[in-house]
């Protein structure tokens, strides 16, 4: 099921950032002509230095402010320069100055234009999801953090905006992803680096392209790193109906290997089983189900499993270890369910299973950046030839607060949150 919703409105006038909390939900309804900016006043532009020096620090655009700030250098007569090649419109963004829950420590502000360099380029965003690893970042408990005040999100897709004097690869209207995924995705422009930017085909729709570069990318990485994988062998897993689960699903179909699944019990139980096989799940069991004593006798035509994925923890996580044949392997990348994976020593000493771990941003930090981008085109040309789909949907920039309440679970089980801009 894909769920459009139409884009938000475009804010094209320049705000002064009001330090006071705001409800994430605010969202201005207030649209001008594109290129028309409305100007500060000396007053308002002098008591806002104070708070935009703090709010620029940090927010991705690699620009930070002095005694002089350099948007005033570039300011003249209260009007801004709204064609210049030099700079980028004003941006509006969900920015956190701590970390905490991110229901009550996100809130939207408005930015002012940033100096497009000779070797940045200015995009537009079109689209960008809510991963969990993006909630984990604005808790503070992600080992990968940007400094503070920071915009939230680090994968989208955009459209090149404006390009600096010296970029040679990318042209205005290209249309591109930070590759790898980069902080502050969630804002309307992003000024970065030219190498910071990846060029892909039009054709993939937004919300694929917008989240290609973590979750398929992780599916794909576990399975050919860590098992040679033959046609015919199995693989089990848990949290079979995350995206990174329905990735792995159809990856391991594409390759003619068989897939025992794992889900909650839940409402709707049923109808997820039928959706994970029309994907190619050969089994789809609840936890309940799988609370007998031979586990393997519930496999029909099925092998051992050779390798296992673990993204759940606690109980979850010894079923998948239960299904391993002699010498198997689990790979562990999530924990869900906030419990620690309990293991018996006859399953090292008699079945002589390994544990792995595996975190996308570790295998991304060896210098892998070309290697990762000829992954996202392969996978983005499964995703044109509609061999790997998976459920999103698109919520407007403005209705982010209703996306973060799906994405933290508060509204029941949801497909992947991906606002658009």
């Amino acid at each position: 099921m894909l769920i459009s919703s139409d884009g938000a409105s475009e804010w094209w006038g320049y705000k002064p950032v009001d330090k006071t909390p705001r409800s994430v939900s605010s969202c201005s309804s207030r649209e001008s002509e594109q290129g028309r900016f409305t100007s500060p006043t000396s007053s308002s532009r002098e008591s806002s230095m104070a708070s935009l020096r703090s709010a620029l620090q940090g927010l991705g655009a690699s620009r930070r402010c002095s005694a002089r700030p350099w948007f005033l250098t570039r300011i003249r007569a209260n009007t801004f320069r709204a064609f210049s090649t030099n700079l980028s419109p004003p941006s509006r963004a969900f920015v956190y100055e701590q970390h905490g829950p991110p229901d009550q420590v996100l809130r939207m502000i408005d930015l002012p234009p940033v100096e497009v360099k000779e070797n940045d380029v200015c995009v537009k965003m079109l689209a960008a999801p809510i991963n969990p690893s993006d909630i984990n970042t604005i808790e503070g408990v992600y080992p990968a953090r940007p400094q503070l005040p920071a915009i939230g999100g680090r994968e989208g897709v955009g459209e090149v905006h404006a390009v600096g004097s010296a970029v040679k690869s990318l042209s205005v209207g290209d249309r591109v992803i930070p590759s790898p995924p980069s902080f502050g995705t969630w804002q309307t422009y992003v000024v970065k680096e030219e190498s910071v930017w990846h060029k892909v085909n039009k054709n993939v729709p937004i919300e694929y392209a917008a989240t290609v570069t973590v979750n398929p990318l992780t599916a794909l990485r576990m399975m050919e790193d860590f098992v040679k994988l033959n046609p015919g062998d199995a693989i089990v897993q848990n949290g079979s109906s995350s995206m990174v689960g329905q990735c792995i699903i159809q990856l391991a179909r594409i390759q003619g290997v068989q897939s025992i699944n794992i889900i909650r019990e839940r409402p709707g139980s049923e109808e997820l089983r039928e959706k994970l096989k029309k994907l190619g799940a050969n089994e789809v069991f609840t936890e309940n189900q799988l609370e007998v004593k031979n586990l393997k006798s519930l496999l029909d035509n099925i092998q051992e499993p050779v390798l296992g994925f673990n993204c759940v923890g606690g109980n979850s996580a010894s079923l998948v270890l239960k299904f391993l044949r002699q010498g198997g392997t689990m790979v562990t990348y999530g924990g869900m369910a906030k419990k620690p994976i309990t293991v018996s020593t006859s399953s090292f000493i008699f079945k002589d299973l390994s544990l792995r771990g595996f975190w996308l941003q570790k295998w991304m930090s060896a210098e892998k950046t070309q290697d990762c981008r000829v992954m996202i085109d392969h996978l983005l040309s499964l995703v044109q030839r509609r061999e790997i789909k998976y459920e999103m949907e698109l919520v407007p920039f403005c209705n982010f607060d209703t996306a973060l309440n799906k994405a933290l679970g508060k509204l029941g089980s949801q497909p992947k949150q991906v606002l658009t801009f």
